[in-house]
């Protein structure tokens, strides 16, 4: 029996404590206990303020913007009473669109004035193109203008029985003499056409003559190239390169005329020194 006691008892007092049933309203206040203190709260309202002035302001741009489709439709007048009635109600935002679109609405007449003088001008200058197209006497005129004419000869006339068609008042020497200088000219231009020189191609050639030992005399050597003479041929500057072993080749460039001077007729003359070449190689090959 006292064991069921003290049970009941301590059931009892656990019953009558209600610090862990309402954990969560503690929990809510020391929430917001430190919010208040660190100023969230006070961020919070300020924020939705902020908010809800962002809404009104928008809710206004729309109002105007709608107010001004209207006034575009409807008559002058009705504008004039409607911007009376946004400006009374929403301010000095609504008179700056206002002033706005008044400023476009001047931009476009003016845009308007514009393109109708452009299309004026271009509808005259059309006109008078035609008007020239139709009259083809006119343009031969203003061509021939600027050209003088040759002067004509009088002619004097004995008999005032004769006709008029027997004087040649067109001058036809005159055309003779202009037909006979222009043909003198083309065969001048023919003559000096055909005296100009015709382009010759070209071609630099550099050679590695090479000799049988290290005892070959190198200056008897190059004057042996150099012997060789033909037309369209022309030797240039010659160095000694080392080889090895103490043998040196001698490179030598020519200039040379494709059409009378090739590399095979080149080195079949160069070739009969067997004496003192041994072989000729072309170590570089370029049309000038």
């Amino acid at each position: 029996m006292p064991k069921k006691s003290t049970k009941m008892s301590g059931l009892q007092c656990l019953a009558t404590e209600n610090v862990w049933f309402d954990k969560q309203r503690y929990d809510d206040a020391e929430k917001c206990f430190y919010e208040g203190a660190n100023g969230t709260a006070a961020k919070e309202r300020e924020f939705n303020a902020i908010l809800q002035d962002i809404a009104k302001s928008r809710q206004n741009i729309l109002q105007s913007l709608n107010g001004a489709k209207t006034a575009v439709l409807q008559p002058k007048e009705a504008p004039q009473k409607r911007r009376h009635r946004n400006s009374s109600s929403h301010g000095a935002g609504d008179q700056e669109l206002v002033s706005r679109m008044k400023g476009m609405e001047l931009e476009n007449q003016t845009l308007h004035k514009v393109v109708e003088e452009m299309r004026a001008a271009l509808k005259k200058l059309e006109l008078r193109v035609a008007s020239l197209e139709k009259s083809p006497a006119a343009v031969t005129c203003a061509k021939a203008a600027p050209v003088k004419a040759a002067p004509v000869k009088p002619v004097k006339v004995e008999n005032g029985d004769d006709d008029d068609s027997d004087i040649d008042l067109f001058g036809s020497d005159d055309d003779e003499e202009a037909e006979r200088i222009k043909q003198e000219r083309l065969d001048a231009y023919a003559a000096k056409k055909s005296k100009k020189p015709a382009l010759i191609a070209k071609s630099s050639i550099l050679l590695d003559v090479k000799p049988w030992d290290d005892e070959t005399d190198m200056g008897k050597l190059e004057e042996c190239v150099r012997s060789v003479q033909m037309d369209g041929l022309l030797w240039g500057a010659s160095k000694l390169v080392p080889v090895g072993y103490g043998i040196k080749k001698l490179q030598i460039n020519c200039v040379v005329e494709d059409d009378k001077v090739g590399t095979d007729i080149l080195e079949e003359e160069l070739t009969k020194f067997e004496d003192y070449i041994q072989s000729i190689d072309v170590a570089a090959f370029n049309k000038i």
